[in-house]
C-alpha cells in the first residue's frame, strides 16, 4: 500500500508543524495513557492473532459452509460493515447470479428496522438451508435483536432445533448480556468480542473474520496484511515512512485550514462498502465536542455525473482521499466497431482499466485545479493481503488523528441520544419520565 500526499495543496511546513502532536498521540496510544485507553485492544490485535485461533474460526466457517446455502450476518455498525466491506470487495460482482454452490450466500440483517426488508428476507429464506451469525455484545441492540428473534424462530421451524444449534453462531460478550445467555442456554458455538475492542475497530476479531471465512476468503492473508501494516506504522518508525502518521497529520492540517469535509473516492465499484465502513470509523471516532471532519464517500466515475459538479465547483470546504487499485484481476479490451457511431474507436485495443485510470488521473487534475486537495492511497491489487493492510492503516491513522484533534476517538456518546427517545416513544419499561417529557414536547 502506498500513500501519496503530493497533491494535498498544503505546505509541508504545516504538516511538519503537527509532527510533535502526532508523535505524542502515537506514544499515548502505545503506553495506554490516552483518552479511551480501555478500548485499545485493536492496536496490537493483528500481531496477537495465532494460527490456532484462525484455525478455530475456519473450522466453524467450514461447518456453516457445509450445512448452509445461505448465512445471515445479524449486526449493526461495526458489527457488520467491516465484514461486508471485505466480502463485497473480494466477491464476484454478480455472485448472487453466478453462485453455483461453491460458497454460501452471505446476507446482512439487523442493521435497520425496515419492515419490508425483513419481510422480504424472511420470505426469501423459506426453503433455504440458512444459518445465522448473531453479532452483539449486549444482545439488546434493537435493530439486531429484532432481526435475530425473527431469524432464530424461522431457522428452528425450518431446520429443527438440533440443526439450528449447529448453524447459529453467537459472537458476543464473554460473560454478560442477553446474547451470551441465549448462546449458553441454546448451546450455540460462540466467539468473544473482546471488551477492549470497539465495534468499528473489530474487523480483525471474529466479528469480521468469521463471515469473511464463511464467504470463502483467505483470512490468514487478511491478517498477514494487517500484521505487516502494524509494523509499518509502529511507534519509532520515522514520520516520513509511517503512512498512518502522515495521513493523520495531513488531514488535521487541512482541517485547520478550513477543510471540514473529507470525501473518500474509489474508481472500483467493489470498494463501495469500504467507503461505508470508513465513514463509520472516522465519523463515529472524531465527531465529538462539536469538532471533526464530516465523512462522505463517492463511487467514481459514477458519481462524477451527480456529485461531480459539487466537488468541482462547490464550496471549497472539502478534500478527497482516493483509493486506487493498481492491477485489476481480469483483462478486458475495448473493441473496434466499423460504424463507430459512438466515436469511440480511438479507444479500440485499449484495456478498459487504462480508460478507467485516465479518468482517475483526469479527475484528480481537474479537482486539484479547482482547489480540492487530493490524497491518494494505492493498493497493488484487490486481494485479502492488501485489504488487511488498508483496514489496519485506516484504524491506526484514525486513533492518531482523533487524539491530535483533541477528542476521545474510542467512545460514541452521541449514539445513545436517539435510543432514549425511541424507547420512550415505544413505551419501554423504565422510560416513563422520558415518555411524559416527549408527550408534553409534542403536544
Amino acid at each position: 500500500m502506498k500513500l501519496d500526499i503530493t497533491q494535498a495543496l498544503i505546505g509541508q511546513e504545516k504538516v511538519n508543524a503537527l509532527m510533535g502532536k502526532v508523535e505524542q498521540a502515537q506514544e499515548a496510544l502505545e503506553k495506554g495513557t490516552c483518552a479511551g485507553n480501555d478500548f485499545l485492544g485493536w492496536l496490537h490485535l493483528p500481531s496477537s492473532i495465532t494460527p490456532e485461533f484462525i484455525a478455530e474460526i475456519q473450522a466453524v466457517a467450514d461447518t456453516l459452509r457445509k450445512e448452509c446455502d445461505t448465512v445471515i450476518v445479524a449486526g449493526i455498525g461495526g458489527s457488520y460493515l467491516g465484514a461486508r466491506a471485505i466480502i463485497e470487495a473480494l466477491a464476484n460482482s454478480f455472485q448472487w447470479l453466478t453462485n453455483k454452490g461453491e460458497n454460501p450466500d452471505v446476507l446482512f440483517a439487523g442493521n435497520n428496522i425496515g419492515e419490508d426488508y425483513l419481510y422480504e428476507l424472511t420470505e426469501y429464506l423459506k426453503g433455504r438451508k440458512f444459518g445465522v451469525i448473531n453479532i452483539s455484545k449486549s444482545g439488546t441492540t434493537t435493530e439486531t435483536a429484532l432481526a435475530f428473534r425473527l431469524l432464530k424462530k424461522q431457522c428452528e421451524e425450518q431446520r429443527g432445533k438440533e440443526v439450528a444449534k449447529k448453524v447459529i453462531v453467537a459472537i458476543t460478550d464473554a460473560k454478560r448480556g442477553a446474547a451470551r445467555t441465549c448462546a449458553d442456554k441454546e448451546g450455540y458455538k460462540s466467539f468473544i468480542i473482546p471488551d477492549n475492542v470497539g465495534g468499528r475497530f473489530s474487523v480483525l476479531t471474529p466479528v469480521g473474520l468469521l463471515p469473511i471465512a464463511v464467504a470463502g476468503f483467505d483470512i490468514t492473508a487478511l491478517v498477514k496484511g494487517a500484521q505487516d501494516m502494524e509494523k509499518q506504522t509502529a511507534l519509532g518508525v520515522p514520520f516520513e515512512e509511517n503512512p498512518a502518521a502522515r495521513y493523520a497529520a495531513v488531514r488535521n492540517a487541512l482541517y485547520q485550514e478550513g477543510k471540514k469535509i473529507e470525501i473518500v473516492a474509489n474508481y472500483q465499484p467493489k470498494l463501495h462498502y469500504i467507503g461505508e465502513w470508513w465513514k463509520q470509523l472516522y465519523g463515529e471516532s472524531e465527531g465529538k465536542d462539536h469538532k471533526g471532519i464530516f465523512t462522505a464517500a463517492v463511487d467514481l466515475t459514477t458519481d462524477l455525473h451527480s456529485m461531480g459538479q459539487w466537488i468541482q465547483d462547490g464550496e471549497r470546504s472539502i478534500f478527497e482521499t482516493v483509493i486506487s487499485v493498481a492491477k485489476p484481476e481480469h483483462t478486458l479490451f475495448f473493441p473496434s466497431d466499423e460504424e463507430n457511431l459512438d466515436g469511440l474507436n480511438f479507444l479500440a485495443g485499449k484495456r478498459v482499466d487504462e480508460v478507467n485510470k485516465m479518468a482517475e488521473l483526469g479527475t484528480q487534475l481537474a479537482h486539484v485545479d479547482g482547489g480540492v486537495p487530493n490524497l491518494r492511497i494505492e493498493l497493488e491489487r484487490l486481494d485479502e493481503y492488501n485489504l488487511g493492510q488498508l483496514i489496519y492503516f485506516f484504524e491506526k491513522a484514525c486513533g492518531i488523528s482523533g487524539l491530535v484533534l483533541g477528542v476521545n476517538p474510542f467512545n460514541q456518546p452521541g449514539v445513545e441520544a436517539y435510543k432514549k427517545n425511541m424507547f420512550a416513544l415505544l413505551g419501554k419499561p423504565g422510560y416513563e419520565a422520558e415518555t411524559e417529557a416527549i408527550r408534553k414536547r409534542l403536544a
